[in-house]
């Protein structure tokens, strides 16, 4: 018997429990969604992206498979870039599949298949900046193998790219208050929705989700909110990002909430990436904007 889509007979006994990249079984049983999805949208647009978490449980099996990983490939960047990346290919590496790829591993993807450590070629024409056109070769999309607590309707996906996230004409956040924002804040946005995403307001309800991590409101790291002209530039700076997102998850069929981490919570900072938390809608909503946009 299935519910939604995952199996409801699941239980600690019957799905042991493994030591790499977690299964969506496993996932289901042993690592239990902490948050809801509208927590995780309030979470996404508080303006402290450091409370998007992983599981306390999932994070200890991660910290020591990262272990045997810095082993094995010296840092986890050259593990990402020597087997991990396939610039411009899908992903048939991932234990965890997005139902936009429906994609199943090989016999050749079993194992690890090392490569030269050497990042694509960025060629004299490509933009200074990921864009909404940025070369299929210069990204590479995946499944978080390692996702944060979402709900299991919930696909948290990775954006991998070989660009800068901010164009080289930023100034440094030493002199741009705009900067300094972006540094310390980030990126976030929101596609897809039927109604505007949650305020930030709602925060301290949704905090005791976050208990096993001992977030309080005093611990937050977030800046005030600037004008209405500083609100656009920050959000002119996610426009190209936003495009892409809703070039692959069309927005009558997904809502989804992205992010880029700032500096100080990025953990892997010599790769640019764009969190994508997806959610499929269910066919009644998808009929219901049908009717609210005259499309039926």
């Amino acid at each position: 018997m299935t519910t939604n889509g995952f199996v409801s007979e699941l239980t600690p006994e019957s799905v042991p429990l493994g030591t790499g990249p977690p299964t969506r079984e496993e996932l289901l049983v042993h690592y239990p969604a902490k948050f809801t999805w509208k927590q995780l949208k309030v979470f996404v647009n508080s303006g402290d992206l450091g409370l998007l978490k992983r599981d306390r449980k999932l994070q200890v099996r991660y910290d020591e498979w990262a272990k045997g990983i810095r082993k094995e490939y010296g840092s986890i960047i050259t593990y990402l870039m020597t087997y991990r990346l396939r610039w411009g290919e899908p992903d048939t590496i991932a234990i965890l599949k997005s139902s936009l790829d429906g994609i199943t591993p090989t016999a050749a993807d079993s194992g690890p298949v090392k490569r030269i450590g050497e990042l694509p070629p960025i060629s004299p024409d490509a933009p200074t900046h990921f864009v909404a056109d940025t070369p299929p070769e210069l990204v590479f999309i995946a499944m978080n193998d390692w996702p944060y607590s979402v709900p299991p309707e919930v696909e948290h996906s990775l954006i991998w790219t070989r660009l800068p996230i901010f164009p080289p004409s930023l100034p440094p956040p030493s002199e741009s208050p705009l900067s300094a924002r972006l540094h310390q804040d980030g990126l976030w946005g929101f596609t897809g929705l039927d109604s505007p995403p949650p305020s930030p307001s709602l925060l301290p309800e949704c905090l005791p989700s976050l208990a096993d991590w001992g977030i309080t409101m005093d611990k937050l790291v977030r800046s005030q909110r600037g004008t209405d002209e500083e609100e656009r530039q920050v959000r002119e700076h996610g426009r190209e990002i936003e495009t892409f997102i809703k070039r692959r998850w069309i927005e009558s069929e997904w809502e989804t909430a992205w992010f880029v981490n700032p500096p100080r919570l990025q953990s892997v900072p010599g790769l640019s990436h764009i969190h994508v938390f997806a959610r499929r809608k269910n066919p009644e909503d998808i009929a219901r904007n049908k009717l609210t946009n005259g499309n039926a």
